[in-house]
């Protein structure tokens, strides 16, 4: 599985991918960082690469459709989230992975939760 990081993502969360065994791409690395939502968007469609992010705009089904991406997995982080949070909301991704595809699919993760959308035709 192959994932692209966005800009809100440093080097300790692509190191936890990394260490996982995954392809993990950052959007900083590839001169990305400022781009428009759409680009990014694009260019992980392009890639057939999960985007990885903490930007809520993304969970929009109707501007990025799941269905047609690699899969797109927004972080819900709580107020006044500590960097431990952020690396354990990480985790709890990579351990569902385990279980579920992400492909084109929308996760939303919370503490303690996944919510999935997927289209109904997968259902």
């Amino acid at each position: 599985m192959k994932f692209k990081l966005d800009e809100n993502f440093g080097l300790r969360t692509l190191n936890i991918f990394k260490e996982a065994g995954f392809d993990a791409h950052t959007v900083r690395e590839e001169a990305l960082a400022g781009a428009p939502d759409s680009q990014i968007y694009e260019t992980c469609q392009r890639e057939r690469r999960c985007l990885i992010t903490l930007d809520l705009d993304f969970s929009d089904v109707t501007r990025f459709p799941p269905q047609t991406s690699g899969g797109i997995i927004v972080i819900r982080l709580p107020r006044n989230p500590t960097l431990a949070i952020l690396e354990s909301l990480v985790r709890q991704s990579l351990s569902a992975l385990k279980q579920n595809q992400v492909e084109k699919k929308l996760w939303i993760v919370e503490p303690g939760r996944i919510r999935i959308h997927q289209t109904e035709a997968e259902e």
